[in-house]
């Protein structure tokens, strides 16, 4: 990666955090959705894909363990920040009610955006939300079928500038069991810290 697409990262990953800090406390006030039942759901399934450290990564390397899953791109500007700063601050607050508990889940971020979000790009990205936040990446054929395994709306926006695109796509928390099983989701709309942490208090054992 060169000179002026290190500053564009950083200057983007500095923007998104202000952003999300800055908007994080206005999340507590607003009346959040209640979470939805994914169980039975025809949702998810295996993957092989790279992560921020550059490992390979599979889903059954998570078997035994919860995962809590958000796709989304490192250089949106507002919304995937906001949520993933809303997730990292929910389970912050289950692993400390929680001790016990906390290290069975696994906060899972997947890039919409494999063209941009390299391995390089999304290690101080997924820092920023959560010490134990993994992010991962892939070519574009290994992330399509994820996509559409766990149900997820991705389309690229174009503009005059190639680099700097934005990426429309669905946005929501899912929550998965140790098996793999859909368990539960939570919408964007209304989203906040302390409902992540209820979804987690609910259905983790």
């Amino acid at each position: 990666m060169n000179s002026g697409k290190n500053l564009r990262l950083w200057l983007v990953l500095g923007i998104a955090v202000a952003f999300a800090a800055a908007l994080g406390w206005m999340r507590f006030a607003t009346p959040a959705a209640p979470a939805g039942n994914l169980a039975g759901a025809s949702i998810g399934g295996p993957f092989t894909l790279i992560d921020q450290n550059g490992k390979t990564v599979r889903e059954s390397d998570f078997a035994g363990r919860y995962r809590l899953i958000y796709f989304g791109y490192g250089f949106c500007p507002d919304i995937c920040p906001n949520d993933l700063a809303v997730i990292g601050r929910g389970l912050a607050a289950f692993e400390k009610a929680n001790p016990a508990l906390g290290p069975s889940v696994a906060p899972i971020f997947i890039t919409i955006d494999p063209q941009r979000d390299t391995p390089e790009v999304l290690k101080p990205f997924v820092a920023a939300f959560h010490p134990r936040l993994v992010g991962l990446t892939g070519s574009p054929a290994q992330l399509a079928p994820v996509l559409k395994a766990y149900g997820v709306y991705a389309k690229r926006m174009d503009t005059s500038d190639p680099e700097n695109y934005l990426m429309d796509h669905s946005a929501m928390v899912y929550l998965f069991g140790p098996n793999g099983d859909p368990i539960a989701f939570l919408p964007h709309q209304g989203l906040d810290a302390a409902q992540v942490t209820q979804m987690l208090a609910t259905h983790v054992r």
